[in-house]
C-alpha cells in the first residue's frame, strides 16, 4: 500500500485507536525517540488553557517511558498566536493547541470544531463530537489541510466580556469596537458593533488606551488574571457566542503517521484527559474568581439587554442558513449539528434545566 493511501485512510477515521495495527505501524521510530514541538495560541499566564498542552506533553512522556517528548511553546513564542493551525498544516510544528474558530477566515465551517453562537453547551458539544458523528465530519473537513483534530478542552459557557461603559439597549451597541473572534464577531457586526480581532496579549493595552470599547475573553478565572477589571468595570453575561467552546489539539497528519500505534493512542488518551480536566478546573475556579471580582475589585455584573439577545439569536440563525445555502462544507456539518442541537435542547430542558432552576431558587434548602 502506498504511503499516500495510508495517509488518506488515516484522515478519514475519527479515532487513532480505531485503526488497525497494520495500518498504523511505523517501526522507523518505534525503538527510538521522538521530540515534537507544540505551538499554543495561549499565554503561559493562563494556566488552565495553556496548562492543558503541558499536561498532554507530560502524560505522553509518561505513557511512552520518556521516548516521545513534546515541548510546548506559548502564543507568539514560536509562531504567532493566531497562526497555530497554519504552522501545523505546513509542518513548522508537529502539533498545536488552539481554537478552530480562530480560522473561520479560511472557511466558516471551522467554527463547528469549537462552537457557534447560541449553540451547544460544553456537554452537548462533547456529545455531538464524540458520539453524534461530529468528530468524523470534522476529520473529513480537515483532510485537505493535512491536519487531524483532537478535542483539546472546553471552558464551559463563557462570559460576555468587559465594557468601558454600560450598554443598556441594542441601539447603544452600535458603533462600539469590541474584541471578539470568529462567527461571534460576524454576528456582532450584523447587529451594529465593530468587531476587532486581537490576540490575547494585546487586549489589555487596547482597552486601556481606548483603542477598543469592550473585549470578551473567557470567564472570571482567566479574566481576573488578565486584569481587565482595572480598565473596564462592566462585566457582561451571558457569552451567547460561546455556550461551550471546545479547544483543539491539531496534529500534522504526516507526523502522526510516523508514530508507532501505541504512541498515537498515548497522544489521544493524554488529549482526552487534558480536555476533561480543563472543564473541571474552570467549573471549580470560576465561581471563586467571580466573587473576588465583585467583592474585591468592585466589578459591576451586567446582563445583556433582551433586545440585543433576541436580535443576535435571529441574526445568528439567519447567518447559518445563508452559509448552508452557499458553503457545501458548512452545510454538511450544519445538517448534523442543527437537529442534534434541537434534540439536546429538548432533553436538557426537561431533565436538567428544570431541576437546576428549582435547586438554584431554593439554594438554602
Amino acid at each position: 500500500m502506498q504511503r499516500r493511501d495510508l495517509l488518506q485512510k488515516l484522515l478519514t477515521v475519527g479515532s487513532a485507536a480505531a485503526l488497525s495495527p497494520k495500518l498504523l505501524a511505523a517501526p522507523a521510530v518505534s525503538e527510538g525517540r521522538v521530540q515534537w514541538r507544540m505551538a499554543s495560541s495561549f499565554p503561559k499566564s493562563l494556566d488552565t488553557i495553556y496548562g492543558a498542552g503541558e499536561m498532554l506533553a507530560n502524560r505522553v512522556s509518561l505513557l511512552t517511558d520518556g521516548k516521545f517528548q513534546i515541548r510546548v511553546f506559548a502564543g507568539n513564542e514560536l509562531v504567532p498566536a493566531l497562526q497555530v493551525f497554519d504552522s501545523v498544516q505546513n509542518g513548522t510544528v508537529e502539533c498545536g493547541h488552539s481554537a478552530s474558530y480562530y480560522y473561520v477566515g479560511k472557511n466558516k465551517a471551522f467554527a463547528f470544531d469549537t462552537c457557534l453562537p447560541f449553540g451547544l453547551t460544553a456537554r452537548q458539544q462533547t456529545a455531538w463530537y464524540q458520539r453524534g458523528g461530529g468528530r468524523q465530519l470534522i476529520q473529513e473537513f480537515l483532510r485537505p489541510y493535512g491536519v487531524i483534530s483532537f478535542a483539546g478542552g472546553n471552558t464551559g459557557a463563557q462570559m460576555g466580556g468587559w465594557y468601558r461603559q454600560p450598554v443598556r439597549s441594542l441601539a447603544e451597541l452600535k458603533g462600539l469596537k469590541i474584541r471578539i473572534p470568529g462567527i461571534g464577531g460576524e454576528i456582532m457586526s450584523r447587529i451594529g458593533a465593530l468587531p476587532q480581532t486581537i490576540g490575547g496579549a494585546d487586549i489589555y493595552p487596547a482597552l486601556e488606551r481606548g483603542a477598543i470599547d469592550a473585549a470578551e475573553w473567557v470567564g472570571p478565572y482567566d479574566d481576573e488574571k488578565m486584569g481587565f477589571y482595572k480598565v473596564a468595570k462592566y462585566y457582561y453575561f451571558p457569552g451567547w457566542w460561546e455556550a461551550g467552546p471546545q479547544l483543539s489539539f491539531f496534529v500534522n497528519a504526516q507526523a502522526f503517521l510516523k508514530l508507532p500505534r501505541s504512541w498515537q493512542i498515548a497522544f489521544e488518551v493524554a488529549a482526552s484527559e487534558a480536555a476533561t480536566l480543563m472543564l473541571a478546573s474552570y467549573d471549580a475556579q470560576n465561581p471563586q474568581a467571580l466573587i473576588r471580582l465583585i467583592n474585591q475589585h468592585q466589578v459591576r455584573l451586567m446582563s445583556f439587554p433582551e433586545d440585543m439577545m433576541k436580535a443576535a439569536q435571529k441574526t445568528a440563525f439567519d447567518f447559518y442558513e445563508e452559509q448552508a445555502a452557499s458553503n457545501p462544507a458548512f452545510a454538511k456539518l450544519y445538517r448534523s449539528w442543527k437537529p442534534f442541537r434541537r434534540m439536546e435542547g429538548g432533553w436538557f430542558n426537561l431533565a436538567e434545566t428544570s431541576l437546576e432552576n428549582f435547586m438554584y431558587k431554593n439554594a438554602s434548602r
